[in-house]
């Protein structure tokens, strides 16, 4: 079946990493969306993501590059936007439903933030800080794919970094909105591409760099 949009000259064209590199190890790898204890936790595809973002994160870590991480969280529900998911307005901080899932804690993220709506940049220092760091590329890893990583990828994008989502460190609830959603912002905004080529990007900047 033909792909219309590739007729059109979507997706015509790879971004490619630029000349530095920042992990943003977006959209919510918290324990409300990790654990199986949880109401939004225990999707497998998500515990795949988790594991598969550790070894991004580290190799980050050596080279000496970025890692910003976030949660989801309101001081009170009246801090909350008008979500249509309910166990979203249980993301109160200082809950256990807030915390970072302990392997990413473990990880070591440079910065740790607490976000109020979909995307890691809105209402975030996250720009500011990768601006100051002059990374031009955003390695976007985190859940969940159809909802915050997609508010993220949009956001990165429109702030002018190039971004870059290995498909195996984000996850979904559902396999084929992860699958149609990336295939969207690959389209757009991304490149999508896999942890393994996340890592050599990152280790090929720290030998450039003398980093790691």
């Amino acid at each position: 079946m033909p792909d219309i949009y590739a007729q059109r000259g979507y997706g015509s064209r790879p971004l490619g990493f630029g000349g530095k590199i920042g992990v943003v190890v977006v959209v919510d790898f918290q324990r409300g969306f990790v654990d199986p204890d949880f109401p939004m936790g225990g999707a497998p595809m998500v515990e795949e993501a988790v594991r598969a973002t550790v070894p991004v994160m580290e190799a980050a870590r050596r080279a000496g590059l970025p890692v910003i991480a976030c949660v989801n969280g309101y001081d009170s529900p009246r801090a909350a936007p008008h979500w249509k998911v309910a166990p979203v307005l249980d993301l109160l901080a200082g809950t256990a439903a807030v915390e970072l899932d302990p392997r990413i804690a473990a990880a070591g993220p440079d910065v740790v933030l607490m976000k109020s709506a979909p995307s890691i940049f809105f209402a975030t220092p996250a720009a500011a800080i990768l601006t100051r760091e002059r990374v031009d590329t955003v390695i976007v890893t985190g859940c969940i794919t159809s909802g915050c990583v997609r508010a993220s990828i949009n956001d990165a994008f429109s702030l002018g970094f190039r971004v870059m989502v290995p498909h195996d460190c984000v996850g979904d609830h559902d396999q084929a909105a992860h699958d149609q959603n990336l295939k969207d912002v690959e389209r757009r905004y991304a490149d999508v591409i896999d942890g393994a080529t996340a890592i050599a990007a990152i280790e090929r900047w720290g030998r450039a760099n003398d980093k790691g």
